[in-house]
């Protein structure tokens, strides 16, 4: 069948892009961490590498639900190539320049957040509604894969030789990746047209205030919203201060940092790979709500634990959980939100992703140097533990349970 072929090549590029991109982004951030071994520093690559997500976001929902979007993905996926291959030249050259890592951080966050809303978008126009869960969960366990090979490959290679190689490699997976989506990937003639047309307004401003307004009159995905903003927050040491606690803690080898990042994306894989073939609960909040239950009290559990590989073993059970949550909320979104507005409720959700991790690291990457980061895992874990019961709030409930279509 068509749309398997379309899923495969699609999944198979941006996975390969993703590798590359993984790789990156792992040696730009134990670069700066072994360089500086400053909390403050770490908080500004992050804000720096984040940041400009927010402010593309908007636009970039309304381009999605406007033009191509297989281009989209590929000119955003062009553009950061380029982006490195720029850096990659410098730094071949002698120029060495920790701040000219922070630009390129920039321009592969700006697009990543054309990047995000497109594919989010994207994978329903080619996937039948039936088997969305299946390809979002196959999509999860290709991510984790990236993720367990790049800091595995990323520790030997940031070890064994310069910053620079990893750049170029990145640059060539692209280039790969993105040829199999541009040639490969043939969405149904039809499907492409209907959506842009529908999705057309006076100009670009229109369209995202009817986005938000579209947001503003569907309740449950207000409050998804609200609880993905606190659940972002509460998140950020979790997700950025691990390496360093493991630093501090256990010590400052490259193999720790790379055992963490394996640990985690290990268990991301297995997870991607079960909900792919379970599904998840029949009501998809169910799932969302054990995964927040359980990644609140493993966050509790690396706060106290002091032997490192019983750490190494929480960090796998995180990933782990975290399918439980990333799956059934897209699918929800991909199976419920109309087609014309897809781009723009995705791009509200890379806003929400894009500020609250920095914003979360505004406070906890500052306190990082001056309070034992085992004590903020304790406090923001159990923020994220209370958080599960929010997801039974009445209208989130009933948005959870399976349309017509998926049964």
């Amino acid at each position: 069948m068509r749309w398997k072929q379309n899923a495969a090549f699609f999944l198979a590029g941006q996975g390969l892009s993703l590798f590359g991109s993984m790789l990156v982004q792992y040696a730009i951030g134990w670069y700066v961490m072994l360089k500086t071994g400053s909390g403050k520093m770490m908080t500004v690559f992050i804000i720096g590498g984040i940041l400009p997500m927010f402010f593309i976001s908007p636009f970039a929902g309304v381009w999605a639900d406007r033009h191509n979007r297989k281009y989209l993905i590929n000119i955003a996926d062009s553009a950061i190539a380029l982006a490195t291959l720029t850096v990659a030249v410098f730094f071949l050259l002698g120029y060495e320049n920790i701040w000219l890592l922070l630009v390129c951080a920039g321009i592969r966050a700006l697009g990543q957040g054309v990047q995000t809303p497109a594919i989010g978008a994207f994978l329903p126009q080619i996937t039948p509604p039936e088997h969305l869960t299946r390809i979002n969960g196959i999509n999860g366990s290709i991510q984790a894969l990236t993720m367990l090979l790049s800091p595995m490959l990323g520790a030997f290679l940031l070890s064994t030789s310069s910053i620079h190689v990893i750049f170029f490699i990145d640059v060539i997976t692209a280039a790969i990746g993105i040829s199999i989506v541009f040639f490969l990937v043939r969405p149904e003639p039809a499907a492409a047209p209907a959506v842009q047309a529908e999705a057309r307004g006076p100009g670009y401003f229109h369209e995202l205030a009817e986005g938000f307004r579209y947001i503003k009159t569907h309740p449950y995905i207000l409050i998804l919203i609200l609880l993905s903003v606190l659940f972002f927050i509460a998140a950020s040491p979790t997700a950025f201060l691990t390496p360093l606690h493991v630093s501090r803690k256990f010590g400052a080898e490259v193999w720790r940092l790379a055992a963490l990042e394996i640990a985690f994306s290990s268990g991301m894989m297995a997870g991607g790979l079960l909900v792919g073939m379970w599904g998840g609960f029949k009501n998809r909040v169910h799932s969302m709500a054990l995964s927040c239950a359980l990644f609140g009290a493993e966050a509790i559990a690396l706060g106290l634990l002091d032997r490192f590989w019983v750490y190494i073993g929480v960090m796998g059970l995180m990933g782990l959980t975290m399918p439980l949550y990333n799956t059934p909320s897209t699918v929800m979104l991909q199976s419920r939100v109309e087609n014309a507005y897809m781009g723009r409720v995705f791009s509200v959700f890379g806003m929400v992703s894009s500020l609250m991790m920095p914003a979360g690291m505004l406070i906890f990457g500052p306190l990082a140097d001056i309070v034992d980061i085992g004590v903020l895992l304790l406090a923001t874990g159990a923020a994220v533990l209370c958080m599960a019961a929010g997801f039974f709030i009445k209208p989130l409930y009933e948005a959870g349970k399976p349309v017509e279509r998926d049964i």
